[in-house]
C-alpha cells in the first residue's frame, strides 16, 4: 500500500491514525488517548510484566514508561497496510531517568526496535500483537530485571 493511497481512502487513513494515536499515547505520556483507538475487548500480545487484559491494562505500562523515560518518544519507521491491519517498524528512545521493571534509574540513553502489527474493525485496534527488544535494552541498560 502506498502513501497515495491511504490518503486517498478515508477508512484507511483513519485506521492508520488509530495506530499512530496508540504511540503518541507512549510519546505524549496521555493513557487516556487510548480510550478513543482500543477496542473494548483489545487483546494486547504478549501481555507485559504485570499487564492487565484490555485497554485500562496499557494505562499503567504507558504511565510506567513515562516516569522511566520522562523524554520517551517512538518513532515510526515503516508502515505497510491493508485493510483491517497495520503492520509497524518502530523505535522507542529515552534517557532512563526512573525505575524499570525494578532497574533503578541510570540516566542511560536507550534506542529499543520494535515491531507490531495491528488488526483494526470498526475502526479501533482490536488487537496487537508486538515483539520489542528488551534484551537489547537491558543490554544498553547494563542490567536485567531480577527473577523470581
Amino acid at each position: 500500500m502506498y502513501a497515495s493511497d491511504v490518503q486517498s481512502s478515508p477508512a484507511l487513513a483513519a485506521e492508520l491514525e488509530a495506530v499512530k494515536t496508540l504511540y503518541r499515547a507512549f510519546s505524549e505520556k496521555n493513557p487516556d488517548l487510548v480510550d478513543s483507538i482500543l477496542a473494548d475487548d483489545w487483546d494486547d500480545i504478549p501481555l507485559g510484566p504485570g499487564q492487565e487484559p484490555g485497554p485500562q491494562g496499557i494505562k499503567p505500562i504507558i504511565s510506567s514508561f513515562g516516569e522511566a523515560f520522562p523524554d520517551l518518544h517512538i518513532a515510526i519507521h515503516d508502515v505497510v497496510q491493508t485493510p483491517g491491519k497495520v503492520a509497524v517498524r518502530a523505535e522507542i528512545t529515552g534517557t532512563h531517568r526512573g525505575e524499570l521493571f525494578g532497574i533503578a534509574a541510570t540516566g542511560k540513553r536507550v534506542s529499543v526496535r520494535m515491531h507490531e502489527f495491528h488488526e483494526i474493525a470498526d475502526g479501533r485496534i482490536k488487537t496487537t500483537w508486538h515483539m520489542e527488544d528488551w534484551f537489547g535494552l537491558f543490554m544498553q541498560l547494563g542490567q536485567f530485571p531480577a527473577q523470581a
